[in-house]
């Protein structure tokens, strides 16, 4: 991938999930929707760090001069991760895709670990699953939060900087590797709250957590309810597997109502306990 690409691929990516969604949401959710302007830009320049920080991990797919497909892949430490990968509507089940994706995985052929976070496209779940990735169920709760429920919480203070070093020791606990330059695109999409205790930490954004990240449930309960307290209305609390029941709790306390979407795929690794993951760093 080159940086002119980058533009073609944020239209292309966000026109491809939206038809996905639209074959796959339930009736009773909200209707889907392309990503609008305001978070494409979000979406260019974290693609574009990529470009600089994984240069050997981003693949596009040209045709005739037209990007029809491509796939961003970062190697952080051991753990390797795919961040997003899309193919033109009507241009998929042509073999680009696995093309695309078998070149990204090979940017991390070397690596202990692996993680992707998965719509439910059944196209791409099928691809991931002969890729090698178990394959396990996301829920998400969404909906208007009940302030009356949110406690107070202490224990926590407003992060920094040069906090980065213990940030990248947790992540190390969970998911066997740092996020290293990735907590600069992390920090855009909320404010950083850290355990005083040093145990866990947290990108509280104005939609809900970016991530949570801690060595024990009690500290990420306590993150989490502060990533609530200090977003909006109707947060959405996003990528919960099975073993986030904690999560669950918080979320049903809140009064949000739960639903299910998409799959974490992992190779080399079990689902991270106390670990909400950010869909495109995870």
């Amino acid at each position: 991938m080159q940086p002119d690409d980058v533009p073609r691929a944020e239209r292309l990516s966000s026109e491809a999930f939206y038809q996905a969604d639209v074959e796959s949401f339930p009736p009773a959710w909200p209707a889907p929707e392309r990503r609008p302007a305001s978070r494409a830009a979000n979406w260019i320049a974290r693609t574009s760090r990529f470009l600089e920080t994984d240069p050997g991990g981003c693949f596009a797919a040209v045709d005739d001069g037209e990007l029809v497909g491509f796939a961003t892949s970062m190697v952080r430490e051991s753990l390797w991760c795919l961040a997003t990968y899309a193919v033109l509507p009507g241009r998929q089940g042509q073999g680009t895709g696995k093309r695309l994706l078998d070149a990204a995985l090979g940017y991390g052929a070397n690596c202990e670990r692996s993680m992707l976070s998965a719509s439910s496209d059944p196209k791409a779940v099928r691809r991931y699953r002969l890729a090698g990735f178990d394959l396990h169920p996301m829920m998400f709760l969404s909906g208007k939060v009940d302030r009356s429920a949110i406690p107070a919480v202490t224990g926590l203070r407003e992060g920094t900087a040069n906090d980065v070093e213990l940030l990248d020791s947790i992540d190390r606990e969970l998911r066997g590797a740092g996020h290293g330059p990735d907590h600069e695109a992390l920090a855009a999409m909320g404010d950083l709250v850290v355990d005083v205790a040093g145990q866990g930490y947290a990108y509280a954004g104005p939609r809900g957590p970016a991530l949570v990240a801690a060595v024990d449930v009690e500290t990420a309960e306590r993150l989490l309810w502060e990533c609530l307290a200090r977003g909006g209305d109707e947060p959405v609390v996003a990528h919960v597997t099975a073993a986030n029941q904690w999560a669950l709790d918080i979320g049903l306390a809140a009064r949000l109502a739960l639903f299910s979407d998409g799959y974490l795929g992992l190779r080399g690794m079990a689902p991270p306990a106390a670990y909400l993951h950010n869909g495109a760093l995870l």
